[in-house]
């Protein structure tokens, strides 16, 4: 018996637990519906509580490196303490309200090369080993990211990959610790000015704010270099406009009037792509994390997700 409780001690013969989404797809504004289900192990455990977070891939600049981290945003206790007798079965059902900046992953049911995401559940159990489940999310566009996103396909933008930026964007207002970048090769119209863009979309119930970074090529006597507008849309926009009329209008005026944004948007906020060093020093305001919003700090758990996220196929 000391030998058993030993193992158990290390999870062996311990509960297990797995979740079960209704469906794992959603939409920024929306939910996660699901189930966490238990199964209690050789003997009797007291499980301290059930906790469920939204954790995905986020790219992290230093000084002179960049590395790539897991990092849990968004996280919600399902079930306080609660005794699980041997080999009894339990299922918590849960409804997680998904953060309206919650990075897109999917469009038209294509993962976005370079996205990840899932929900981990946690099981910390009383003087063992916690035991954790990773689920994939899709996470697909609003219709009005879908407008914009449409837009540029009709300009004859070219997808190039898309990923998360750990900090904040001057001036404007975040929730989450990181942004999305959604990347573009320009399109032959306007190959002569552009070489690429970067799309990033700050989303709230209202609306959402859209920033672009294109990267402009250099003429006869002048260097390359980055240019950067920022656009406020409505929800209630969807319909009411010619989105590539509204998208063109705004890459020509972002072009055209790089002296004045490069001075109120500093350097990058990109990860600087040999362009400007660092990239995110003028882009990014104070320390990237911290409670925002009643969101849990986020929490950067290096590698120790990787075999988890193996099978998402970010990077197809």
């Amino acid at each position: 018996m000391v030998f058993k409780k030993m193992l158990s001690a290390f999870g062996v013969g311990g509960p297990s637990v797995d979740t079960v989404l209704t469906n794992p797809n959603t939409r920024p504004g929306l939910t996660l519906d699901g189930q966490v289900n238990l199964v209690g192990g050789d003997a009797e455990a007291a499980i301290e509580q059930v906790v469920i977070g939204l954790v995905t891939r986020v790219e992290v600049e230093g000084h002179d490196t960049e590395y790539a981290g897991t990092m849990e945003f968004h996280r919600m206790v399902v079930s306080g303490p609660l005794q699980l007798a041997p080999k009894q079965q339990l299922s918590i059902p849960f409804q997680l309200p998904i953060p309206w900046e919650t990075p897109i992953t999917d469009v038209y049911g294509q993962r976005l090369r370079g996205m990840t995401m899932g929900l981990r559940t946690e099981l910390a159990v009383a003087r063992a080993v916690d035991k954790s489940d990773l689920d994939q999310v899709a996470v697909h566009p609003l219709p009005v990211h879908e407008r914009i996103l449409e837009a540029f396909q009709r300009l004859g933008f070219q997808f190039k990959s898309a990923d998360l930026e750990r900090g904040h964007i001057r001036g404007v207002q975040q929730t989450l610790p990181f942004y999305q970048e959604i990347e573009f090769f320009a399109s032959p119209q306007y190959a002569n000015t552009i070489r690429e863009v970067e799309l990033t979309f700050v989303t709230s119930q209202r609306g959402v704010e859209v920033i672009l970074e294109c990267d402009k090529r250099g003429g006869f006597l002048s260097a390359g270099h980055d240019a950067f507008g920022r656009y406020q849309v409505s929800h209630a926009d969807v319909d009411r406009v010619d989105w590539a009329q509204v998208v063109d209008g705004w890459l020509r005026e972002t072009t055209s009037r790089y002296g004045s944004l490069r001075s109120q948007y500093g350097p990058s906020h990109g990860h600087g792509h040999g362009r400007g060093g660092m990239g995110v020093g003028g882009m990014v305001a104070g320390a990237a994390l911290g409670v925002a919003g009643g969101m849990i700090a986020g929490e950067m758990i290096e590698d120790a997700f990787e075999g988890d996220f193996g099978d998402f196929g970010g990077d197809e």
